[in-house]
């Protein structure tokens, strides 16, 4: 485990807020980093590393890569509310912990700014009123998105807002629930066209072709993150949680009957041992956290720690590298996956292998640390 930190403090060691070496996306590019989902992660599991660890250089990272990025009066460099990006609110919940860290007043503007993010973003015509995931794809709900704007959401309701909005949330989640989970065997699919119309979607269900394990594991994510913050000590919301809880671990439930000998998951979830699938490190790590996270707040029992010790000794077995020059590196990370676009992306299972597989992508390296942080709180309890 010692390797871990090595290896995080190194890609720290090496990083600005213009030109962090885990965001590949912008490297590939040749562009300086903005804000931006990516970075979110990444910031999120450094902080983590600072409230289990109390190392003042995480927090002092942490702050100074925000910071560079907010200016005092709370808007944000690379920031556009107009994009109406649900991934681009991501980020934002890194401004919660370090408004409460520094007190930094421009933290908490910042967060409003965000949060007007989510009051214009358009919704479905669904009963839900679900947020399209981005303005540029309309009437599309991606699991993806309810990880990049639902917590943040939930955060801010229930600090500045006396949880006025928190029916919206919850009735956004039941609105996955009850319409992307594949009920043959409990796995969820990537997305889905409320209007039927995306080339890539079943024109009957509106659903996507495949359950991708990143989009799985960040929607996962998205239900254990929001059980932490939900404010029920009236028990107001006692049924909503149990709604989350129940999907939550008939979800965790469903994927362990796919997870490999090695610990790990394969990028298409179901399709183990099919040509070119492959053990992927993002949605493992996510997958790992999700489940040690869950026993610490006890939504799981003790018995399903093993199975997200496997996973982490997998990735470390499968994929954490020594380079020739002394350093590490984390392999076996999707760069990214989507639906539609430009690229015309029709979430075809020959799609989903055809993606760049990298080293040292955040979306990799940050699940990796939460994942991390959970083991350590785990096995110091």
């Amino acid at each position: 485990m010692d390797a871990v930190v090595k290896y995080i403090d190194g890609l720290l060691e090496k990083s600005t807020p213009d030109a962090p070496v885990w965001n590949i996306e912008k490297i590939k590019q040749g562009l300086k980093s903005k804000w931006n989902y990516i970075d979110g992660c990444m910031i999120k599991a450094v902080l983590q590393m600072y409230d289990l660890t109390k190392e003042e250089k995480y927090l002092k990272f942490a702050d100074d890569f925000i910071d560079y990025r907010v200016f005092e009066d709370g808007t944000i460099d690379g920031y556009s509310i107009g994009e109406k990006n649900i991934d681009n609110v991501n980020a934002g919940k890194t401004l919660f912990e370090l408004y409460d860290l520094t007190g930094k007043e421009k933290y908490k503007k910042a967060a409003d700014l965000v949060y007007s993010q989510i009051e214009i973003m358009p919704r479905c015509q669904n009963e839900a009123r679900s947020f399209w995931h981005k303005d540029i794809y309309p009437n599309q709900v991606w699991l993806d998105g309810l990880y990049m704007g639902l917590p943040f959401y939930l955060e801010y309701e229930t600090r500045y807002n006396d949880r006025k909005n928190y029916s919206d949330i919850f009735g956004q989640f039941k609105f996955v629930i009850e319409n992307m989970r594949n009920p043959i065997n409990g796995l969820y699919f990537h997305a889905m066209d409320t209007s039927r119309e995306a080339f890539w979607c079943d024109k009957v269900t509106g659903l996507s072709q495949h359950s991708w394990l990143r989009a799985i594991g960040w929607y996962t994510m998205a239900l254990i993150d929001t059980l932490d913050q939900v404010d029920n000590k009236d028990h107001k919301y006692d049924a909503e949680c149990k709604m989350l809880e129940d999907a939550f671990k008939d979800l965790v439930d469903s994927m362990l009957k796919y997870q490999d000998e090695s610990g790990m998951w394969y990028q298409v979830v179901n399709y183990g041992g099919m040509d070119k699938n492959y053990l992927e490190t993002s949605g493992s790590s996510i997958m790992a956290y999700a489940l040690l996270k869950a026993v610490r707040l006890g939504y799981l029992s003790d018995d399903y720690a093993q199975y997200a010790k496997k996973a982490i000794d997998g990735i470390c077995e499968r994929y954490l590298k020594t380079k020739e020059d002394g350093s590490l590196s984390l392999g076996g990370i999707c760069l990214v996956a989507g639906l539609g676009g430009n690229g015309r992306r029709p979430g075809t299972y020959d799609y989903y292998m055809s993606e760049p597989i990298v080293e040292d992508d955040a979306k990799g390296v940050g699940p990796f640390l939460l994942a991390y942080t959970e083991l350590l709180r785990y096995e110091n309890k």
